[in-house]
């Protein structure tokens, strides 16, 4: 990403950009979530490397005439994609969970991206959490140039 080009710039598919850009990054929201169902592999070399099989956890409306529907997700681990992707692979970029999730038993690791946005483990605390489709879950924060100090 340039230094002229605003961070908003480097992200495609906002579900609402004025909610979902503010002044401390782009909140991005969860667009499908996944039980593993068979597990991956990871070896030495890369040579055995093996996607794990996920299938996608359906959403249910909680009235028959809403928009969009909820999961209802007991403890555990999931599998978290995003509605968002990258546009701009120049800038080191920093994803997070967003405080409305910690604060709920939710949380999913923060993680350094540049290219694109990787699917994440989501984890949910032992209570459950009900998660609506579309809801922001993560923040992506450009980080200021790094400086060493010398003196």
């Amino acid at each position: 990403m340039s230094p002229d080009t605003q961070l908003s710039d480097a992200v495609d598919n906002l579900v609402y950009e004025p909610t979902q850009v503010h002044d401390h990054g782009i909140d991005l929201t969860v667009g499908a979530l996944y039980e593993v169902t068979e597990p991956g592999s990871i070896d030495f070399g890369g040579d055995e490397l093996e996607d794990a099989d996920l299938e996608p956890i359906p959403t249910e409306l909680r009235q028959p005439d809403d928009e969009y529907g909820w999961w209802t997700l007991e403890g555990g681990q999931y599998v978290l994609q995003h509605n968002e992707f990258l546009t701009d692979g120049d800038k080191l970029l920093h994803l997070q969970p967003r405080n409305e999730l910690l604060a709920r038993g939710g949380s999913h690791p923060s993680v350094w991206v540049a290219s694109h946005l990787p699917l994440l483990p989501l984890s949910v605390a032992d209570g459950g959490l009900h998660l609506k489709e579309n809801a922001r879950v993560s923040t992506l924060v450009e980080v200021g140039p790094a400086s060493i100090d010398e003196s």
